[in-house]
């Protein structure tokens, strides 16, 4: 059985369209406010010795899920991990959290759009601009309310023990430090290049995980 637990983007089967369907369970946790009540949401749809998928911000209770034995798995599969706890005090690292704390105090000023200055670039690649606002506004003010995927007190032993394989895309330095602590602790890495913080959409995602399944 695999289990796919979605990020803060879309949710439920909508998150994964490559993904096989046959013998699958799509998590939809869009609607839930913390990590208990996602962590129990996994517990009840996570059969014992499951496939675990999560993408970005999903890794954080998918691995807390883990270590709070809520879940029981046969493998864990990370796209892109949000796990920034795990890699405080690297440089990549301190600077996405330096920018997005300033941004978020903007937000809570009312300064959507300042918020949305800070934030689109180094999460959406390029400038916010004002002609493009009125399409961006509901988008910037959904990101403005996620709850951040650090705080969380996760870190990188509570992998130790799970096969663990970790895909990024090549593209994002703090992803990337992420990636690199993990492996660490006993996590493979591969990159996917191409599709930047989605490598799930990449053509080689499923080959990428049969072989890591298999090995």
């Amino acid at each position: 059985m695999r289990v796919y637990l979605h990020g803060s983007g879309r949710s439920g089967r909508d998150a994964w369209p490559s993904a096989l369907a046959a013998d699958a369970v799509f998590a939809d946790v869009a609607a839930m406010d913390g990590n208990d009540a996602k962590i129990a949401e996994l517990s009840r749809i996570t059969p014992r010795g499951s496939v675990l998928f999560a993408h970005s911000a999903g890794a954080v209770p998918a691995v807390l899920a883990i270590d709070r034995k809520a879940v029981s798995v046969e493998a864990l599969v990370l796209l892109e991990p949000a796990l920034y706890d795990v890699a405080r005090g690297l440089p990549a690292v301190e600077r996405h959290i330096d920018v997005i704390t300033h941004a978020r105090a903007l937000a809570d000023t009312g300064d959507l759009y300042g918020f949305w200055r800070a934030v689109r670039p180094v999460m959406f690649g390029g400038p916010a601009e004002q002609e493009k606002w009125g399409a961006e506004e509901a988008l910037a003010a959904r990101f403005a309310s996620v709850e951040l995927p650090w705080g969380h007190a996760v870190t990188p032993d509570m992998i130790e023990g799970v096969r663990t394989l970790v895909i990024t895309g090549g593209w994002n330095a703090e992803y990337e430090a992420i990636a690199a602590v993990l492996v660490t602790h006993g996590a493979t890495h591969q990159q996917l290049v191409g599709n930047e913080h989605r490598p799930q959409d990449h053509p080689d995602f499923e080959a990428a995980v049969q072989r890591f399944l298999e090995g």
